[in-house]
């Protein structure tokens, strides 16, 4: 049974031994599975000879916006690009300065009601935890202790099964 070398940062309430240094920590690398996981301190995640951190490749569309969200938006801002031109053309026509007043104090009067977005939960961006790489001699390790570990625990099924050594002597 092998696992990917892809490690993911979390943070547990409970402090353990680093597997580095031993000193107590919070903060556990643990694969997507969790079927390996190793508490490690903030500093060692910064060396390159223990773990590498994987970077994200940046998506235009990273706090998850929708297509029809998007479509929705785009058709709120022309209507409203059309209202401006169609108040700056009206503006033009009337050649009085005293209308003009008047609409500029009207329009500075009216409450202006501001663009709401919609509230939904897909506008919030997924909370994403840090992935690492495992050094490869780091990996290797990782890999052979789990080997050691289910090797230890066949022969311990296994062991009762097999024949005992003769009790009685050869005469």
């Amino acid at each position: 049974m092998s696992f990917p070398n892809l490690y993911y940062k979390r943070t547990t309430a409970t402090a353990k031994a680093c597997y580095i240094c031993y000193k107590p920590t919070t903060v556990v690398l643990a694969t997507i599975d969790t079927s390996d996981f190793l508490y490690t301190c903030t500093i060692h995640l910064s060396d390159h000879g223990f773990a590498t951190r994987v970077l994200e490749p940046e998506s235009e569309n990273k706090i998850g916006i929708g297509a029809e969200e998007i479509a929705k938006l785009r058709e709120e801002w022309e209507e409203k690009q059309k209202r401006k031109k169609e108040k700056e053309k009206d503006k033009d026509k009337t050649a009085d300065e005293g209308e003009r007043k008047e609409d500029n104090s009207k329009s500075e009067k009216s409450p202006r009601v501001p663009a709401s977005l919609p509230t939904s939960g897909s506008l919030l961006p997924r909370p994403t935890h840090e992935k690492y790489i495992l050094h490869r001699d780091i990996f290797a390790l990782r890999v052979s202790e789990h080997r050691r570990r289910r090797q230890t625990s066949q022969v311990k099924d296994l062991a009762p099964r097999l024949p005992g050594a003769p009790s009685s002597s050869l005469s």
